[in-house]
């Protein structure tokens, strides 16, 4: 195996496994926010020509990864595996998204933490040698979130002012091991632990994420002997506006001020003009926004070395329902440009 471990929980890999396609796809309101341009498809038709909202979220994610596929120089059956999660029970969205693949499919469920969670997965098997290439990809659909989480869109429900908005998105990358098929490599990352502060407002997920983020990003700060000015960029997905803002008092108790470095993707998808309250979330928030515009500053030296932090509350629909707290998990991925 070629993965080395860096202190207590940080991981770092030998091989520096490289993206060697990526691609984002979104629907109509968030190709309408601060990040258009950036995405490789946007749906002028968040039903994605498909009869429910959750054939519309695999027809999404399908299509996304056959991008991706496409701009590594693959076709999607040329592919070793597929890791792919979304928010839906049984992870459907992403299971009936690569049923006619004719590829090696694990399904992956991190809530907000798929997109971080398969990256680093992914790398640890091509970095290992148990995979040439492989896709990652995550999704999140709006309409088939809220029929499962809260309300039928019909009922017209209130939302408060700490709820996220789940981004109807795709994110996917290909995970190459020769380092001639791309530029940017997945160098390290560390896997997060659960952490359970007894929040338990399903429409306050930051407060209940922050925590988590806290924790792993902490640990790895101090496993690699790094500060957040190491990084061009410290990215989180999804703690919005309240659990950004939580994380940042957490750090500056510590001393530690991450602000000049520091961004959300719950924070850059949407602008506040769009009415989501406390920001975006869902696990193709953050897939969307890191295969959309931070791989391509990373791909034109915009950027040079991104720590992404996928956060994620873990909570279901009956957890809810029988007033368990929710508990927060944060993945960490470093992501840097190589020259070679």
């Amino acid at each position: 195996m070629a993965v080395n471990r860096m202190g207590a929980r940080a991981l770092r890999f030998r091989n520096a496994p490289r993206i060697a396609g990526h691609a984002a796809v979104v629907g109509k309101k968030e190709g309408k926010g601060p990040l258009r341009g950036t995405f490789d498809y946007v749906a002028e038709d968040d039903h994605f020509d498909q009869p429910t909202w959750e054939k519309a979220e695999s027809e999404m994610q399908r299509r996304c990864i056959e991008l991706a596929a496409r701009k590594a120089g693959r076709e999607v059956r040329e592919l070793n595996m597929i890791l792919a999660g979304d928010l839906l029970n049984q992870c459907i969205g992403s299971a009936f998204a690569s049923s006619d693949s004719n590829v090696p499919f694990l399904g992956l469920y991190g809530a907000c933490s798929t997109m971080a969670q398969g990256l680093l997965l992914g790398a640890c098997l091509v970095d290992g040698g148990f995979a040439d290439e492989l896709a990652c990809a995550a999704s999140s659909h709006f309409c088939s979130a809220e029929r499962q989480y809260r309300f039928p869109l019909a009922y017209g429900g209130q939302r408060t002012p700490t709820a996220q908005w789940t981004a109807t998105a795709s994110g996917a990358a290909v995970i190459a091991a020769k380092p001639e098929r791309g530029r940017v490599a997945v160098t390290g990352g560390a896997v997060g632990q659960m952490v359970d502060l007894g929040v338990k407002d399903a429409n306050n997920m930051g407060a209940a994420m922050a925590p988590a983020a806290y924790r792993t990003l902490s640990d790895y700060f101090r496993d690699t002997a790094t500060e957040p000015g190491d990084y061009d960029m410290v990215l989180t997905g999804d703690l919005a506006g309240v659990g950004a803002d939580l994380l940042i008092e957490l750090f500056k108790q510590d001393g530690v001020d991450i602000r000049p470095v520091y961004s959300d993707c719950g924070l850059l998808l949407f602008s506040p003009d769009q009415d989501v309250h406390a920001g975006g979330s869902g696990c193709g928030c953050s897939a969307c926004v890191l295969c959309g515009s931070i791989l391509r500053d990373l791909e034109e030296g915009r950027l040079r070395r991104v720590l992404f932090a996928g956060t994620g509350a873990m909570m279901s629909p009956v957890s809810v329902q029988q007033g368990q707290n929710i508990a927060g998990v944060c993945h960490v991925v470093v992501l840097e440009r190589q020259e070679g």
